[in-house]
């Protein structure tokens, strides 16, 4: 229900906003005022982030739905239609190419943006030319070309991600970080829906406009390409991260040749994490902070239909319903994360995101009655969105160098997918043997290794450890 962890991000680096949430470890935590939680919205940093979300969901349904339903007007046949899922593996395989990212500086580009905002120009300018390109295709005389043009506009997407991430991480102090991820969540779902229901209802009115289907498609998706220019210019107006800066000039990142930074900048992203303190268990609870979440999801949508309602009450009440509470779940996800210390908005997460498991029981219980799949939605996309912008507030807290900054991003977002995409691969057999309330229980039940987890590293100073950084990095930032 809730996007990937988007993936994921970016705002200028300004000079240090209010004081951390949490300070040292036995510091009493510094509780922002109402109007202080509110208007952090409204900060240049969080708004980059914002306008960057949109440049980031917007080519993704490009070489997805909106691209299939395409090839399905043009009489492209199932069976090629439904090869073109693996177009996406760019966006499951991105923390391979993650070190390049951190490593490497785009010539030009970089020397006069810096070293973030020269990648993001980059990776934007290749969206416009791979979406262009692909609009110039014609699904049925050359499904292959088509493939070749999809696989460039999700490779450039996610490596603008990549990007986007890294920026985001070094730009945003730690009590900004779920606000920003807040705002770029809510972008991104515009964006994403500008490239389904806007690209079109945009080729419908081409259409009627006297042009052609394939012209009609064509000038949607050059349409689709010309809006990337809202990133550039978001890019264009954002300032480089100032500990990107600094990692520019540092004699890691600079010397040697290009094989070898890159293998550094691997290599080092590995060791520097794995030889903290309790990295097994960190790792571990990446893992299975969202699972309980994602387990119930993969059945989510089969639950609906099994139960009676049609396809057009799911997709009305998810699209519509659904999406809004999700937005306002993230909004309040980043408002519990600036309000209360990181550890206190995990578990305040992780319990609701279990406990939201509940309702989908409940509603088994009730059976097919419309308002009741109503507020089943409201509950699990709303919590949902609020474990999410936590989460990835606590992955950016853990990423605390910023010469690895992409690749240890990129990588813990690949570790936190094993729960999303193979640990639930199980749950249809889970839920075929136990039957539906059962199975929404047992769903519930999941959350408890990431709740004992959670328990061990909070004892373990784990979280009072990352307070001490982000208050020693803000320090860096306002000297």
């Amino acid at each position: 229900m809730t996007p990937p962890t988007p993936a994921t991000s970016a705002t200028p680096a300004e000079s240090a906003g209010p004081a951390p949430l949490a300070g040292p470890a036995g510091a009493a935590p510094s509780r922002p005022s109402f109007v202080e939680t509110i208007t952090v919205y409204l900060r240049p940093r969080v708004l980059i982030v914002m306008f960057l979300g949109f440049s980031a969901g917007l080519p993704l349904a490009l070489s997805g739905s909106t691209l299939l339903v395409w090839m399905r007007e043009t009489g492209v046949d199932l069976g090629t239609i439904g090869l073109f899922a693996l177009v996406g593996t760019p966006y499951t395989l991105k923390f391979a190419w993650a070190p390049v990212v951190d490593a490497l500086d785009v010539p030009v580009l970089s020397r006069l943006l810096g070293r973030r905002r020269g990648w993001l120009v980059l990776t934007q300018l290749l969206l416009i030319a791979a979406i262009v390109g692909l609009a110039l295709c014609d699904p049925a005389k050359a499904p292959g070309l088509v493939a070749l043009g999809a696989l460039l506009v999700a490779a450039a997407s996610a490596t603008q991600d990549i990007v986007i991430d890294a920026f985001r991480v070094e730009s945003l102090p730690e009590n900004e970080q779920a606000a920003g991820m807040a705002s770029y969540v809510a972008a991104y779902r515009i964006g994403m829906l500008a490239s389904t229901a806007g690209a079109l209802f945009l080729v419908s009115g081409f259409e009627a406009a006297g042009l052609g289907k394939a012209a009609a498609w064509t000038w949607g998706y050059v349409t689709m390409a010309g809006l990337v220019a809202i990133g550039i210019v978001t890019t264009l107006v954002a300032t480089e991260p100032a500990a990107s800066a600094r990692a520019m000039h540092d004699p890691a990142h600079a010397a040697g040749s290009p094989l070898r930074r890159v293998t550094v900048a691997a290599v080092g992203a590995f060791s520097e994490f794995l030889t903290r303190e309790n990295a097994a268990l960190i790792l571990a609870f990446v893992v299975f902070f969202k699972f309980c979440d994602a387990f119930a999801g993969a059945m989510t949508a089969p639950f609906v239909i099994d139960l009676g309602f049609s396809r057009n009450d799911y997709a009305a009440i998810v699209k519509g319903v659904g999406l809004a509470a999700t937005l306002v779940g993230g909004f309040v996800g980043g408002t519990l994360a600036r309000a209360y210390p990181l550890v206190t908005a995990m578990w305040i997460g992780a319990l609701l995101q279990s406990g939201s498991n509940l309702v989908f029981a409940w509603q088994a219980v009730v059976g097919v009655k419309l308002w009741a799949l109503t507020v089943s939605i409201i509950v699990e996309n709303f919590t949902a969105a609020i474990g999410t912008v936590v989460f990835v507030a606590y992955l950016s807290a853990l990423c605390q160098s910023p010469l690895h900054t992409a690749t240890q991003y990129a990588l813990l977002t690949a570790l936190a997918a094993i729960g999303r995409t193979y640990l639930s691969a199980g749950a249809g057999y889970v839920a075929e043997a136990s039957g539906w309330v059962t199975f929404f229980l047992l769903s519930a039940v999941a959350a408890i290794p990431s709740l004992v987890l959670l328990a061990w590293l909070q004892g373990k100073g784990h979280f009072a450890a990352l307070a001490e950084s982000a208050a020693a990095k803000r320090s860096v930032q306002d000297t």
